[in-house]
């Protein structure tokens, strides 16, 4: 089989060295193929890689990496119009039709490395068969991931302990997909309800080359750490065996953290520094239409529990849907700021808006068929508007106002009373004990899509 030369190219993934490419890097390797590997978030595109390459991946994790693709495709295509492009990830099989629009030729989603690599032999051998779904779901055994040629990490986003203490951040993934069907998840559509896990010796192995190239915490990247909590636990059990001082965050639904919550003093006790839980909204409403599977009263109880044990959450939310009002906006930085969470979110989450893409359950929803317009081929969503312009507006605004403050400088409490006054809360008389900054940790670029 003669070798070919293979560039996988990632545009953004949120401020984390790319999984995604250092994943099929490994197989595409491992089958004798010759791999460039780059990172655009962080690195110039190499021409020379462009120019001499059979086969271009571009790695699709989210929505913002996939606006990025178009300018880099088209100076790909400019310096090497006959590379077969490919385009491959969560992202990739929800925007098919507008990839093949932009000229990539394969689209491949859900467990994409063996997929890339048969595509890799086929362009090898051109009367090799390969018919392969644009969707794979079929079980891995997974490699460790070879990182190689990637940026160092500590060029990438760090955990903050305190105001003065960053730690290098390393991240992998334990497992893909999810159990839940949440309407507005880009993994559903996808996934469908299913998830893979990775083996755990796979993942205890990228760890621990992360480990000797300098990183002090790992991220987890999985959808739902706690899809196979028996798989989790061992993990981080075996993780802190290994490694008794590395410390770690993962993200888990609420409704798991209250269904297995005998286990949170073991991710305390194996130095997990914090959870991120997607609560979306504090309307219970709005929450049975996200189908989230939880509500106010359960967040309530799993911020206490995990406070309780000494574990810090990180809310991540939607505030901005088409059931926003000014008084359900209002109740909602009240209900934060009660919670004492002001300074414990990223300011970032006080301005989301719903995103609709191609293929989201929510359009099975009638009120949400009512009000989106056609798909938008440049945004990559369907647009819809509030009932209230108003709303639309005080969104911008807010936007506006988080990007404008925190680029000054100003502490999340600062730019959560400036958002506060914006939404005209009135007085700021909070009585609820607050916690310190100091003790939430948290991850240098903030969560988002």
């Amino acid at each position: 089989m003669e070798a070919v030369r293979v560039l996988l190219i990632s545009t953004y993934e949120m401020g984390r060295q790319p999984f995604g490419l250092a994943s099929p890097a490994a197989w595409l390797r491992a089958a004798g193929h010759e791999v460039t590997l780059a990172d655009l978030s962080r690195a110039p595109l190499p021409l020379d890689a462009v120019e001499s390459a059979d086969l271009i991946g571009f790695f699709l994790p989210m929505h913002t990496a996939t606006r990025l693709l178009v300018p880099v495709v088209e100076k790909v295509r400019a310096h090497n119009p006959q590379a077969h492009l490919c385009a491959f990830g969560l992202y990739a099989p929800l925007n098919e039709s507008f990839l093949h629009g932009a000229g990539v030729a394969t689209v491949l989603g859900g467990e994409f490395e063996q997929p890339l690599t048969e595509l890799a032999r086929r362009l090898s051998h051109p009367h090799w068969p390969f018919d392969v779904s644009v969707v794979s779901l079929a079980r891995q055994k997974f490699l460790p991931p070879d990182r190689s040629g990637l940026p160092s990490l500590d060029r990438y986003a760090r955990v903050a302990l305190n105001s003065s203490e960053l730690r290098v951040s390393g991240y992998t993934e334990a497992s893909r997909g999810c159990k839940h069907l949440c309407r507005h998840c880009p993994v559903v559509p996808v996934y469908g309800g299913r998830f893979r896990v990775v083996q755990r010796e796979t993942v205890l192995e990228d760890i621990r080359r992360q480990v000797a190239a300098g990183a002090e915490h790992i991220t987890f990247g999985d959808p739902d750490f706690f899809n196979g909590p028996g798989h989790a636990v061992a993990l981080v059990e075996a993780l802190h065996a290994e490694w008794p001082k590395l410390t770690y965050d993962a993200t888990i639904k609420i409704e798991h953290l209250l269904r297995h919550r005998s286990l949170l003093p073991t991710l305390k006790n194996t130095n997990c520094l914090f959870i991120t839980s997607a609560v979306e909204s504090f309307d219970d409403a709005v929450l049975e239409k996200l189908a989230k599977g939880h509500t106010c009263a359960d967040f309530r109880e799993a911020l206490a529990i995990t406070r309780a044990a000494g574990l810090p959450l990180s809310p991540t939310f939607i505030p901005f849907t088409p059931w926003t009002t000014w008084e359900s906006y209002r109740a909602f930085l009240q209900e934060l700021a009660a919670l004492g969470l002001e300074e414990q979110i990223a300011p970032v989450q006080l301005s989301i808006r719903l995103l609709i893409p191609r293929h989201s359950l929510l359009l099975d929803l009638p009120e949400i068929g009512q009000i989106v317009q056609p798909f938008d081929q440049q945004a990559l969503s369907y647009p819809w508007s509030n009932p209230d312009p108003a709303i639309d507006e005080l969104q911008k605004s807010v936007h506006r106002l988080v990007h404008h403050r925190e680029r000054l400088g100003a502490s999340r409490k600062e730019v959560f009373q400036g958002v506060w006054e914006l939404a005209g809360c009135g007085p700021a008389n909070w009585q609820s004990p607050r916690i310190a900054r100091a003790a939430i940790p948290y991850l240098t670029e903030p969560w988002y899509c």
